[in-house]
């Protein structure tokens, strides 16, 4: 089959290459899906930058679609032509999207609702399960969003885009941290109802003075090392942060505000969901998906032989929408 893959870390146009692989065959309990598509996603590109390289070679990405052609013992041979999305797909593997074929887990690989094209099945597996997870433990920490103010931290990148709809559907009333006019306008298409210009306005100040000085009462937040610094003071007292990613590894925040306001913060991993936690968002993904609730934002396409463009676009950050990679045509 075709890939892509790398095999030590380091910038894309020094260490991807592409080429032929053996196709690979389903095991016991597994799937092998024809790949149409293979989403790019930040963690892709900081794998291939600095992830140890612990086998003799990487495919990368998590996230992708394509249809079942093979199955292995134990698996119904009804799932055989059926439409699918793909979820850690590359997360404590080798084998992962950039590829022509991936066989997997049948867990693994989940219907595709017929209404849903296969660009937007590439970017199920990290953006829209972290934002569902991210609104359901908003719900469970916050309590029921309806009426409530809540800050998106980069409200419209792809996990935020989601998370935005998510949150609005919920009836909260959404602010966002945006960079752009532009990333603005993509935001408020998704449900954001205030913008804050992260970069030449102070989000807390803005924060409060869109809220009558009380603050938010939950921050759904892509980037702790930066949000860390200013969130005891966008948020109201029992105020609550919901954390799924961050630029550096060590933060520093003042501890008192946080305890005296009984502020609380909880980190999540999209790759290491609890089982319960990943078929209920799953389950409510699929519902979604079937009542066409959600827009689904596709940015920069590439081909498997532009899989370094792919790279750059995403590394680049300017890119509104998923960047996806198209591997064939259905």
């Amino acid at each position: 089959m075709k890939a892509a893959w790398y095999s030590r870390n380091g910038q894309a146009h020094e260490v991807l290459q592409l080429g032929e692989l053996p196709t690979p065959e389903p095991g016991p309990g597994e799937v092998r899906v024809r790949l149409l598509t293979s989403g790019v996603n930040p963690s892709d590109v900081k794998s291939r930058r600095a992830k140890a390289v612990t086998d003799p070679l990487i495919v990368p990405h998590s996230d992708g679609a394509g249809i079942i052609d093979r199955v292995g013992a134990g698996v119904s041979a009804a799932r055989v032509g059926e439409r699918v999305w793909v979820w850690n797909g590359q997360w404590q593997r080798a084998l992962g999207t950039a590829c022509e074929y991936i066989a997997l887990p049948e867990a693994q690989a989940v219907r595709l609702p017929e209404q849903t094209d296969f660009a937007a099945g590439a970017c199920l597996g990290i953006p829209a399960l972290t934002a569902i997870q991210a609104v359901t433990w908003a719900e469970r920490m916050a309590g029921d969003l309806r009426g409530q103010s809540v800050l998106v931290t980069g409200a419209s990148s792809a996990v935020g885009h989601y998370i935005t709809q998510l949150a609005t559907l919920a009836g909260a009333r959404v602010i966002g941290t945006v960079g752009s006019t532009a990333k603005a306008d993509h935001a408020r298409a998704a449900g954001m109802q205030e913008a804050i210009f992260y970069k030449t306005e102070s989000v807390p100040e803005r924060v409060k003075a869109l809220t009558q000085g009380q603050g938010v009462s939950a921050i759904i937040d892509m980037d702790f090392s930066s949000t860390a610094a200013w969130a005891a003071d966008a948020l109201q007292a029992h105020g609550q942060v919901v954390c799924y990613g961050s630029n550096a590894l060590q933060q520093t925040f003042e501890y008192r505000p946080w305890l005296f306001h009984s502020l609380g913060v909880k980190f999540f991993l999209v790759y290491e969901l609890t089982p319960a936690d990943r078929q209920q968002a799953i389950a409510k993904l699929t519902a979604l998906l079937e009542q066409e609730a959600l827009q689904h934002s596709i940015g920069p396409r590439f081909t498997l032989d532009q899989m370094v463009q792919a790279h750059l676009a995403v590394e680049a950050g300017q890119s509104i929408g998923n960047v996806v990679v198209d591997i064939a045509q259905v």
